[in-house]
């Protein structure tokens, strides 16, 4: 296993907000003698929490094959053999011998549909979902926000900044996504608006392409635009990468703009372009412009 791959793991193995939400989730929804599809499953931390909840067997997918033995090799460490069979393959297309009772997936990237979780778990749920099977997360939401940093990240590139103009560095950054971690929470200029709201298993809709109004409600200084995601992962059950909690694994993606002075009631248009086949979202671009309060 590479070293970014063991950090990744170490990071989201770590994050105890994430799997305490992912425990409650899999308590509401795995019944004694459930089968169980954990789709992505990484180092089995979920296909486990199934199995302690009463699922009967697990079978967990895992793309990446040095993962799924390092996986296999888990299961066996841990006397699962007989209850948790990993698999190596694309879960979209793996055989299995039965339909499962239930499906779960942490496929969330950092503005939620990055890793094409609602594409994915749609075409799972069509091949493997028994009837009145469940889904976890149920529901994938992914908002942009205009916002304002507090003195860092892209808000240091400004003409008042330590003394000093910095404000070049604004001529020479591409309207690609950058991803952050906040030090401090930046002020929203506008309400967070969805670009992407999936029922998980049933809807494949990821990002849409069409444009979307972020209305301006506090006077400020435009310095970008975030995407953030909330996944529902069963009722009363949610996660959020925005505001964030102490320990997430998880970033936001910011577009920077130019430094732009702006008024509650203007009003800004953006468009998120996604690549066909890209998943990463630092080959997504913004499209955007404003409208002034009161412009014709």
């Amino acid at each position: 296993m590479d070293s970014r791959s063991l950090v990744m793991h170490q990071a989201m193995l770590a994050d105890r907000v994430r799997l305490r939400a992912y425990d409650r989730a899999l308590a509401h929804a795995v019944r004694p003698g459930d089968t169980v599809l954990d789709v992505g499953a990484g180092l089995l931390a979920l296909g486990m929490m199934a199995l302690r909840h009463g699922a009967a067997h697990v079978y967990a997918v895992e793309g990446d094959p040095v993962t799924a033995a390092v996986a296999a090799r888990i299961a066996d460490d841990n006397g699962l053999s007989g209850k948790l069979t990993v698999l190596h393959g694309d879960a979209r297309t793996v055989e299995l011998p039965t339909r499962v009772d239930v499906i779960v997936a942490e496929l969330m990237g950092n503005i939620g549909p990055e890793e094409e979780m609602p594409e994915i778990l749609a075409a799972v749920a069509r091949r493997s979902l028994a009837p009145g099977g469940r889904v976890v997360p149920q529901r994938l939401t992914t908002t942009l926000t205009a916002i304002e940093f507090d003195g860092e990240g892209w808000g240091l590139w400004s003409g008042d900044a330590l003394g000093y103009r910095l404000d070049a560095v604004q001529e020479y950054s591409e309207p690609a996504a950058h991803l952050h971690f906040f030090q401090r929470e930046p002020r929203a200029l506008s309400a967070p608006v969805p670009i992407g709201d999936s029922n998980l298993g049933a809807s494949a809709h990821g990002v849409t392409a069409a444009a979307r109004k972020l209305r301006i409600t506090r006077p400020g200084t435009l310095h970008a635009v975030m995407g953030s995601f909330t996944a529902t992962l069963a009722p009363g059950v949610t996660l959020s990468n925005f505001p964030s909690y102490p320990g997430c694994n998880w970033g936001v993606w910011i577009w920077p703009l130019r430094h732009t002075a702006v008024e509650a009631g203007d009003v800004l248009r953006a468009r998120v372009l996604v690549p066909e086949n890209v998943r990463v979202a630092t080959d997504w671009r913004l499209e955007c412009g404003i409208s002034r309060r009161g412009a014709s």
